[in-house]
């Protein structure tokens, strides 16, 4: 019954497009998948049941989440077996939209804080509790194409990933 009002709440939701360029990616998860649903829209494509689902999962997790995790929720909030391919579409969609996100390192999946935004990302990784931080860093951006137009080096994907302790793994008073 708590999923299912969850689920209401999420689909009641409004988009919020972020204006904060330092922001952190701290948002509702209903205010982000609403802003999905309003991007696909606009974009002439619809985010169907399951892959909304697969997003709202994606949110609520707050943590890189597998294929496999994602099916047995799925399997879980339907009460049905899901096949894997119905997963992994959904998957494909949501970063052809740019609203998930790949962690390479983990073979998980993450959605994207501000798909509202044609950015690449830096992921920092919690090699302790899995946790992941999206971040925006334009400077970042920047010095790889410089690199890869130094190099005359035509880039077609980037992927960060940066792994170490978050700050709540991190014991007090060490460095």
């Amino acid at each position: 019954m708590a999923i299912e009002i969850h689920a209401m709440e999420l689909r009641r939701t409004q988009p919020q497009p972020c204006t904060d360029p330092n922001c952190r990616g701290q948002h509702a998860p209903a205010e982000r998948v609403a802003l999905a649903v309003s991007l696909c829209a606009a974009r002439g494509n619809k985010l169907t049941p399951v892959r909304r689902d697969v997003l709202e999962l994606l949110w609520e997790s707050g943590r890189p989440t597998g294929a496999y995790a994602l099916i047995e929720a799925l399997e879980q909030r339907y009460s049905r077996p899901i096949a894997p391919p119905t997963v992994y579409r959904a998957l494909e969609f949501l970063m052809s939209e740019r609203l998930v996100s790949k962690i390479e390192s983990r073979n998980a999946y993450v959605p994207r804080a501000h798909p509202e935004r044609q950015h690449d990302c830096l992921f920092f990784i919690c090699s302790i509790c899995g946790a992941s931080t999206e971040l925006e860093d334009l400077r970042v951006v920047d010095v790889l194409a410089e690199d890869a137009a130094t190099l005359g080096y035509r880039v077609t994907r980037r992927v960060i990933e940066v792994e170490g302790a978050c700050p709540d793994c991190i014991p007090a008073g060490t460095v």
